[in-house]
């Protein structure tokens, strides 16, 4: 018997239309099904398919409001995940959905957006105290910065506001802000700014502020390119010298305002140079050493007095250095040495905190079993990134005090990483906007707060999840109120699902 397929818009819309059409009579599904060769799964869908296109056309104030919704999802996610700006936002949904709109419209989307973000974040408050890291991010207005707050253990902005005079009046009205809204914290850490230091002792006085450790160690690299430069200029000056040398024992007269004649003198300089590169590449690794969470010793870890005495004296070498240092770096040695002493105090703000710790520990398993542990946390990259299964590598007996000391090890902040990172996500939209008013950042932060990490450490977890505030990853956009659409609106000119009337007489036929 040759059997019918469904092969055309026609048939399938005739198909559909007979499906609802005799929808609950008996049989007429089997016969539907012997008569096209399609199974009933198939035949189901293609009803439930036709009820939508009929409830489109009949229900366009429903239909309408979808196509709102789709358009308004689409005009945010181009503005976050597309750093589009308005007008590229517009030529995007020309583009792809065939839909004008306004950047009038767009504008008020991404207004209307923003208040809801805001109003979301307002309800964003990690349970517990929680480690501040604090910055400014200056852009395209003089003296004005955005003043950022970000939790160091989960990455989750707390606070993202418009470009402010960046003085301690703007940071103590932010602080005030965070303890109003409930948000405590347990330590805050920055770069190191006067304005931020001056409104943490103001607004939370006795609160821990540590001093960032890679702002510190950048200055000292900056200071070794000098030297570096310094050197490779002598050594280049080195056959100009030998040509001068050569025409003085001629009994010619140099060239240049100050040429340099002595062959030895200038070798003498080089090495000079040398011994001061290599003497900062020695003590800036030595600073960085001492500044790990974990420092090993000979058969166990530096405490916070040891530690001080090392780095104490690590500050009497880098005088020393500054000493010799020739008469053209001699400032900018200087300069270093007090940088480096100066901030030494808030470097090491982490350390007293993990003493009572690492104490415990040492007095029931030992100096050796505290050094072996510490040597392996130092190694968890490769012996195993998550300190929850490294900790079960060690024997049974150990493994309560392994995981006291990985914890405290993990917590320990020590950097200001968490609200750089943030500073990079704005940078683009920064570059794109030139000014990010409070509903844009708002829209940043609620979309990097329910972001999935990809890959790493936290892989397949968001800031909000790491903070305790989500179980499971969420769409950002569901959030702020976005009903998530599982199916594209139909193109233009596509033919409809809908049989036209005469097709509708001919079914009922």
């Amino acid at each position: 018997m040759h059997q019918c397929h469904c092969s055309t818009t026609t048939q399938r819309i005739r198909l559909a239309s007979s499906m609802i059409a005799h929808e609950g009579i008996y049989g007429h599904v089997s016969q539907l099904s012997r008569e096209y060769d399609l199974s009933r799964q198939s035949l189901s869908k293609l009803r439930t398919i036709g009820k939508k296109g009929m409830g489109s056309v009949f229900c366009p104030k429903e239909q309408q409001t979808r196509e709102e919704v789709r358009i308004k999802r689409g005009v945010l996610t181009l503005l976050v995940e597309g750093h589009a700006s308005r007008e590229g936002i517009q030529k995007c949904l020309e583009e792809l959905l065939g839909v004008h709109v306004s950047t009038g419209k767009i504008s008020s989307i991404i207004h209307e957006a923003g208040k809801q973000a805001q109003a979301y974040l307002n309800h964003q408050i990690p349970t517990g105290k929680r480690p501040w890291a604090l910055d400014e991010q200056y852009g395209s207005e003089r003296g004005k910065a955005y003043l950022n707050i970000v939790d160091v253990w989960s990455g989750l902005v707390l606070a993202s506001i418009a470009p402010v005079a960046v003085d301690t009046e703007s940071w103590m009205l932010l602080l005030w802000q965070m303890q109003e809204q409930g948000i405590q914290s347990k330590l805050t850490v920055s770069d190191g700014g006067k304005a931020i230091l001056d409104a943490v002792q103001k607004v939370i006085p006795g609160q821990v502020h540590q001093r960032d450790v890679w702002h510190v160690l950048h200055e000292c690299q900056k200071v070794q390119g000098r030297v570096k430069r310094a050197v490779n200029q002598l050594h280049e000056q080195t056959p100009k010298v030998e040509r001068q040398a050569k025409r003085v024992a001629a009994g010619q007269k140099p060239r240049g305002k100050k040429p340099k004649t002595d062959v030895v003198a200038h070798a003498k300089d080089i090495q000079q140079m040398e011994y001061v590169a290599s003497s900062l590449c020695y003590l800036t690794c030595e600073l960085k050493r001492l500044l790990g969470v974990v420092v090993l010793k000979d058969q166990g870890i530096l405490g916070s007095k040891e530690r001080q005495e090392e780095l104490n004296t690590l500050l009497d070498l880098f005088s020393e250095v500054y000493e010799i240092t020739p008469r053209p770096l001699k400032e900018e040695v200087k300069k270093l040495v007090r940088h480096v002493q100066l901030a030494l105090p808030g470097l090491v703000s982490f350390c007293p905190e993990l003493d009572a710790v690492q104490q415990r520990v040492r007095d029931q398993l030992g100096e050796a079993a505290v050094h072996l542990i510490g040597w392996a946390w130092q190694r968890r990259a490769i012996l195993e990134p998550k300190t929850e299964k490294l900790a079960t590598d060690f024997v049974p007996a150990w493994r309560p005090m392994v995981a006291q000391l990985f914890e405290a090890w993990n917590e320990a902040v020590r950097s200001s990483s968490a609200v750089e990172n943030w500073h990079s996500i704005l940078r683009p939209f920064i570059a794109v906007h030139r000014h990010l008013c409070a509903d844009l950042l708002a829209i940043l932060a609620v979309w990097h707060n329910h972001r999935v990490a990809p890959r790493g450490l936290h892989q397949g977890q968001s800031p909000l999840m790491r903070a305790g505030l989500a179980k499971e990853p969420t769409d950002w956009l569901v959030a702020l109120g976005y009903s998530h659409l599982p199916f594209p609106a139909p193109p233009q000119g596509q033919s409809s699902i809908v049989p036209s009337e005469p097709e509708m007489e001919s079914i009922a036929a």
